[in-house]
């Protein structure tokens, strides 16, 4: 179930940045309970002006999984989020968007 979870937030993108929030290194933690999905979470910065949007998709988004009846999403900064965070394919992605990490 956890990798269709990820599967899930690998199709969710931060507007900002043109790369899924997973491979960006949001995802802290995936927890299931039961048919209870918990998602820890971070933003690039704290007062993210995307913070209720990406909230919302990930909540519904998840809940749309066979099994899963409701998904809590918390988030944290600590510690706070770096570029560090963004998995291989992250930075693949952004390298062919011309960032250069």
């Amino acid at each position: 179930m956890k990798e269709k979870i990820i599967e899930i937030l690998k199709n969710i993108y931060d507007p900002e940045i043109p790369i899924n929030i997973y491979d960006l290194g949001l995802i802290y933690d995936i927890k299931l309970e039961g048919n209870k999905a918990h998602i820890l979470m971070t933003l690039t910065a704290p007062g993210c002006p995307i913070y209720h949007f990406i909230k919302s998709e990930v909540e519904r988004k998840v809940k749309e999984i066979e099994g899963i009846e409701d998904c809590e999403v918390e988030f944290t900064f600590n510690p706070p989020w770096t570029p560090e965070r963004i998995t291989p394919e992250g930075k693949e992605a952004l390298r062919r968007f011309g960032f250069n990490l």
